[in-house]
């Protein structure tokens, strides 16, 4: 599962000793380089799709132009705030395709921070460029939202604590597991401890997805696609050395993975949904709907809320770059946004009346059926990284300082 450091034919940082670039150059450099090298229209097949992306990560890592808050020694940019800021606006803004599986917004972070010098040189570089997919494998059927309940287990085989050639055995169920099936590697939550050892009992695994024993299965939602899967693994053998942290100290961790999870993409949220507001909007008009005052209201509840996103987004960012972790207040981030996009489709669905009923596959549908899909995409919104109920128990205990819901036995509570 190890890979070599990818080399970049080219950086994007000023020399040294040469001119001081604004941050309106560095957008205008951007933007020159995401429009003259655009991979073009989005492949219709799942297998030539995967290709461009691939192809596309890996134009950016060879240009400089790929981890805006990645440390630059891992082929990242280390960009400043600001540029962060127009990095992600511009980002949106070009249409381009975003990162495979879950990596770089969540096991990146937990990298950087618990990771050894050398797992950092072998994992971080390969998973910027695109040459390592990598999927999250937290939640489990029996688990709920409870995460310190999990049973995947590992056991320790050969060697001390210390031993390079010791391995762990790993058996157990993980599910709603976005990008599996196109997965490298999954980043892991086991238990090392005994049963009900809860969050004292849990290790952070790098377990290789093409592994002797792991079986990756899709599962289908609403939409009809398969945006998730469910993992099982049997007898799976894992290099202690793909231990992130130290044994049954995977509670802290699993703290920074899921804070950088819900702020991961933040500002590239909002620029995202400036565009499809506008899009909105122009729906809005062509139906002839903006002369009612009502729908304009709505309207104008929308704009106001993705001006909250973007603001909500620069505020995680520099909380990041101010401390390392974007802190339970990225909870009151994630929750904005998956409310603001599930009523949005829903308001879209009204706007098209009876056409709101129609799907991708028929060709009455209004604008290939996007809007009918958005809607039951985002039907999972209110559940994937941390329900809803999870993310208002956080803000409440942990923004709020309000008493901690005594019915949850645990002091963290997640998908």
């Amino acid at each position: 599962m190890s890979a070599g450091r990818a080399e970049r034919t080219s950086g994007v940082q000023e020399p040294a000793d040469g001119p001081v670039e604004t941050d309106e150059e560095f957008r205008t450099r951007l933007r020159a380089f995401l429009t003259e090298h655009h991979p073009g229209r989005r492949p219709k097949d799942p297998t030539e799709r995967l290709a461009w992306q691939k192809s596309w990560l890996a134009t950016l890592f060879d240009a400089g132009y790929a981890g805006p808050s990645r440390p630059r020694e891992y082929g990242g940019m280390d960009l400043s705030f600001a540029r962060q800021v127009i990095y992600q606006e511009e980002y949106a803004r070009a249409r381009v395709p975003g990162p495979l599986g879950t990596g770089l917004g969540i096991a990146a972070p937990t990298l950087v921070t618990y990771g050894t010098a050398e797992q950092k040189e072998r994992f971080l570089p390969p998973m910027l460029r695109g040459d390592q997919v990598w999927a999250q494998g937290y939640s489990e059927p029996e688990a709920g939202s409870d995460l310190a309940a999990l049973r995947t287990s590992a056991r320790r085989e050969g060697g001390g604590p210390d031993d390079p050639a010791a391995e762990y055995v790993v058996n157990g169920q993980k599910v709603w597991t976005s990008a599996a099936d196109i997965a490298d590697i999954l980043f892991t939550l086991v238990r090392t401890g005994p049963p009900g050892s809860h969050q004292e009992g849990i290790s952070y695994l790098l377990i290789d997805a093409r592994a002797a024993g792991v079986t990756v299965r899709p599962l289908r939602d609403l939409t009809g696609d398969a945006h998730f899967c469910e993992i099982f693994f049997d007898d799976v053998r894992v290099p202690v050395a793909n231990r992130i942290g130290e044994e049954n100290g995977g509670w802290s961790l699993v703290r920074t993975s899921l804070g950088h999870e819900r702020a991961a993409g933040a500002m590239n949220q909002a620029a995202l949904y400036r565009r499809v507001l506008d899009e909105l909007i122009e729906l809005a008009r062509e139906r002839g709907a903006t002369a009612d005052p009502l729908v304009r209201d709505r309207l104008a509840d929308f704009e106001i809320r993705v001006s909250i996103m973007r603001l909500t987004g620069m505020r995680t960012i520099a909380d990041i770059m101010a401390k390392g972790e974007p802190g339970p207040a990225s909870s009151t981030s994630r929750l904005f946004i998956v409310t603001f996009e599930q009523d949005l489709h829903e308001f879209a669905l009204d706007l098209l009346g009876p056409y709101g009923i129609l799907g991708r596959a028929d060709p009455h549908a209004v604008q290939r059926g996007r809007w009918v899909w958005g809607f039951l995409r985002t039907r999972a919104s209110t559940i994937g990284a941390g329900t809803a109920e999870i993310q208002r128990n956080t803000i409440a205990e942990q923004v709020l300082g309000l008493p901690r819901d005594p019915t949850t036995p645990n002091a963290e509570r997640t998908r």
